[in-house]
């Protein structure tokens, strides 16, 4: 199935077109935005290289879920839900530009990820990783009903919080 096109009251969530090239590598190489995605921050030509596997891999072979994120019709993030082995289920990761940062659209954004996994994908839990050092976000999927589930000892050091919220009984 296609990703398909979400809305809430201040988002639109669709999939990407090729002319948003130039937004998602300038969101995903920023330095404050990607330090707790990943393995940190990629470079203009990593960016540029996961933008093309958006279209050639993701959408191509249905893979899994990728949204550009736009309010007022500018591209203000990036969003996705996937099955990943590091949790065992199926995981929503999202980034904000930092314009967008500080007006509830993160708290906006996670919840309309969520609701998707247990209303269309029809999952019984969803989970989100998280940087120990990424607060901000802690407290957000806390806010949203996200417990913590464990952490993973990274080879650099660091700590990776497996968060988790189960759908709730009907």
């Amino acid at each position: 199935m296609p990703t398909p096109v979400l809305h809430t009251d201040r988002l639109l969530l669709e999939p990407y077109r090729p002319d948003d090239a130039e937004d998602a590598v300038s969101l995903l190489a920023d330095p404050e935005v990607g330090r707790f995605m990943g393995d940190g921050p990629l470079s203009a030509e990593e960016a540029g290289a996961l933008f093309g596997r958006i279209f050639t891999k993701v959408y191509a072979n249905d893979l899994f879920d990728v949204w550009a994120v736009r309010r007022d019709g500018r591209y203000v993030g990036h969003a996705e839900i996937k099955r990943t082995d590091q949790v065992d289920g199926h995981e929503i990761i999202y980034a904000l530009a930092k314009p967008a940062w500080g007006a509830g659209l993160g708290t906006e954004l996670a919840r309309a990820l969520v609701r998707y996994g247990f209303d269309t994908l029809g999952l019984p839990r969803v989970y989100a990783t998280v940087a120990d050092a990424n607060h901000a976000s802690l407290a957000l999927l806390g806010r949203i009903g996200f417990v913590h589930e464990r952490d993973i000892a990274e080879d650099d050091g660091g700590v990776t919080r497996v968060l988790v919220v189960d759908r709730a009984p009907a």
